[in-house]
């Protein structure tokens, strides 16, 4: 819009013409001295203009700056109150972590469907399940024993296989801000570094009932319902010290043992001091 040599009257410096003008900023020469002004701001309260046709064009772009305006002031709003909201999320993990005692039992096997055994590792989560019954039937189960010291491990069971045959897949640590208790949406997220897949091979030697133990039914192999359950810690950390030794990859070797290490720092292990697997299928092989 061009607006140079058009007629103005200000409130206080009476009429001038306009000599200059951009997206920000106009200038009008008065009678006595050039001023600047805000543009399109000084119009409406303080400046008008004398066409009638360029004050209605005027009006329009002054109208959609004030929406932009207001679009701008909401944007600014709505992130002030995304900041809070990471704020008080912040300070109540910070007062869980604070409080937060090792539970013995706070790591997690999980069971991998057809579709979950392509999708835990290409997006690296996986989903808690939900509620079966009860008022929060419906609702995503809370993994509450789960904080920044645990991880998961992923499984399954090919098809027309028994339950002791069910092999380890892969294993991560979960993201280092989770907290189950505030869990909300049931996903379990994986920890940017400390995540390992097995190969096809390596994963035939890998067996979870060798280091898992249901004690009330020691001789028992069974997992009945559920998505997941949770285990001893020192049993997640024979596992990925066997998970070092099976890896024949220098690179995918060296994570394994930053994992294991950073997983026995996390969780109050001593590598060295590990008793061997002691799971169902070993003691049934005695």
């Amino acid at each position: 819009m061009n607006l140079i040599n058009k007629k103005v009257t200000h409130k206080r410096f009476g009429m001038g013409s306009i000599v200059k003008h951009n997206d920000s900023s106009i200038e009008i020469h008065f009678a006595s001295e050039n001023k600047m002004f805000v543009f399109p701001d000084v119009f409406g309260k303080h400046l008008k203009l004398h066409d009638k046709s360029d004050a209605k064009s005027l009006e329009g772009i002054i109208q959609k700056k004030e929406i932009e305006r207001k679009e701008e002031e909401w944007k600014k709003e709505e992130e002030k109150k995304l900041q809070r909201k990471k704020l008080i999320l912040r300070l109540e993990h910070e007062k869980l972590m604070k409080n937060h005692k090792l539970h013995p039992e706070s790591q997690m096997v999980f069971w991998c469907d057809t579709e979950e055994q392509n999708s835990s590792f290409s997006e690296w989560k996986v989903f808690s399940g939900a509620i079966k019954s009860g008022n929060n039937k419906g609702r995503p189960n809370k993994p509450i024993r789960l904080h920044p010291n645990s991880a998961v491990l992923l499984t399954a069971v090919d098809s027309g296989m028994h339950e002791k045959d069910r092999r380890i897949l892969g294993v991560y640590m979960v993201n280092e801000d989770f907290i189950g208790k505030l869990c909300e949406d049931g996903n379990i997220p994986a920890h940017s570094k400390y995540r390992l897949q097995l190969t096809e091979q390596e994963s035939d030697q890998l067996l979870l009932w060798e280091y898992y133990v249901n004690e009330k039914s020691p001789d028992k192999m069974t997992w009945n319902t559920g998505k997941y359950r949770y285990f001893d810690n020192l049993w997640m950390a024979q596992i990925l010290l066997d998970i070092v030794s099976l890896k024949s990859d220098p690179n995918e070797r060296e994570l394994a043992q930053q994992f294991l290490k950073h997983f026995c720092k996390m969780n109050q292990i001593t590598a060295q001091e590990l008793p061997k697997p002691n799971g169902a299928l070993m003691r049934l092989r005695r």
